[in-house]
């Protein structure tokens, strides 16, 4: 700065105005000389020796060319002023790209069908994301596809003024997958659920599936219920399954006319409570239940999978009470082949509770796999 001083003092006035107008130019930021701050030239006034500087609150300050000093521009690593560097042009080169390991194209998922997968199934499962708060808590919604099919999803809900898309997309066969995190404040735009499926079959023949348009009336209520959310063959933690294509059929109590509720009473009265028979009246011969939950109730509304399983045990050790006293009496129970579930727990209670009964796979020939013989001992 003594320096600068003494070369403003060594030149002549109009020498010095010449040299600051060349060294000040638009954009540069400089700083006062006799006044506290500074800032960005916007613009030069060279027949008054002015220029005008912006300063942090944006005002623009008239100011003497030799009352301003221009800040360096300081390089971001070293603190040095900065240099200028010149544009270098180079001619362009041929570069080969060398490949240090081979690109692979990841394979798809290899489709495991099953029989049971030839009938579409799809269901809406809802996970609380903290079962000990179901008064507060949001949901995890997940949509499974328990089906041979690539399915094409569309799931739409209430929004403010029309209905809205609030999940969509393609779904594999025997998958599941989170489609949407649900807020507890969203829970009623979900109470009349709209579901849109189409499902096919990659590069192979297929019998083609209906397309589904579902309108379901989901009870929210259920959300706030601990159980409305059980155990189930598709996830290790409980949940609540809609099952859709299930679901989609069903009538709300509002559209059901009179003449229909009569006709279902009039049904219910004439159909039998179980189909539990006997092919003749001899004792030894072998007598054949029906535990599928279709020949057991009317309607699997309102019923979870574990009430279901539940009644079809109950049947179970019902029939084996009123035959306990007749030695050597055979009785076939039609679980049916599906995930296995039924059979594992008939099973599991055949060797706990009835060790002295014996049991085996019933004739292949009359039920397939489906099904299971017990001999009273």
């Amino acid at each position: 700065m003594v320096l600068f001083y003494y070369f403003c003092t060594k030149v002549q006035k109009k020498d010095y105005f010449n040299i600051f107008q060349i060294m000040i130019k638009t954009g540069d930021r400089v700083r006062f000389l006799n006044a506290t701050g500074g800032g960005m030239v916007t613009r030069i006034d060279q027949k008054n020796n002015l220029v005008y500087v912006e300063d942090e609150d944006g005002f623009e300050i008239p100011t003497l060319i030799t009352d301003c000093v221009v800040i360096p521009q300081i390089n971001e690593t070293t603190n040095f002023p900065r240099r200028q560097q010149p544009e270098v042009v180079s001619s362009p080169t041929l570069i080969t790209p060398t490949i240090s390991a081979p690109i692979t194209i990841a394979e798809k998922r290899e489709i495991i069908e099953t029989t049971e997968g030839e009938t579409l199934k799809v269901l809406l499962a809802f996970f609380p994301v903290n079962i000990k708060q179901l008064q507060t808590t949001d949901y995890e919604c997940y949509l499974v596809n328990d089906s041979n099919y690539f399915v094409f999803f569309n799931i739409i809900t209430r929004g403010e003024k029309n209905r809205k898309s609030t999940a969509n997309g393609l779904i594999e066969p025997n998958t599941q997958e989170e489609i949407i995190q649900l807020k507890k404040e969203n829970l009623n735009d979900w109470e009349n659920l709209r579901v849109q499926l189409l499902a096919y079959k990659e590069n192979k023949e297929y019998t083609p599936q209906n397309v589904v348009d579902a309108t379901i009336k989901l009870n929210v209520v259920k959300f706030y219920k601990l159980h409305s959310f059980n155990e189930n063959e598709y996830f290790e933690e409980p949940c609540m399954l809609l099952d859709i294509i299930s679901e989609k059929d069903k009538k709300t109590i509002e559209n059901i006319s009179a003449g229909e509720i009569k006709s279902a009473i009039l049904s219910k009265e004439q159909k039998p409570q179980s189909k539990v028979f006997k092919k003749t009246e001899n004792r030894k011969d072998i007598i054949e239940v029906d535990l599928h939950i279709t020949e057991l109730v009317d309607t699997t509304a309102g019923l979870t999978n574990a009430d279901m399983l539940q009644l079809q045990l109950d049947k179970f050790a019902e029939v084996l009470e009123q035959n306990k006293n007749h030695k050597g009496q055979k009785i076939v129970f039609i679980h049916g082949k599906g995930e296995g579930v039924l059979r594992k727990e008939l099973e599991k209670r055949l060797q706990n509770r009835y060790k002295n009964y014996t049991f085996q796979d019933a004739s292949f020939r009359e039920y397939g796999f489906g099904a299971t013989m017990v001999t009273i001992r």
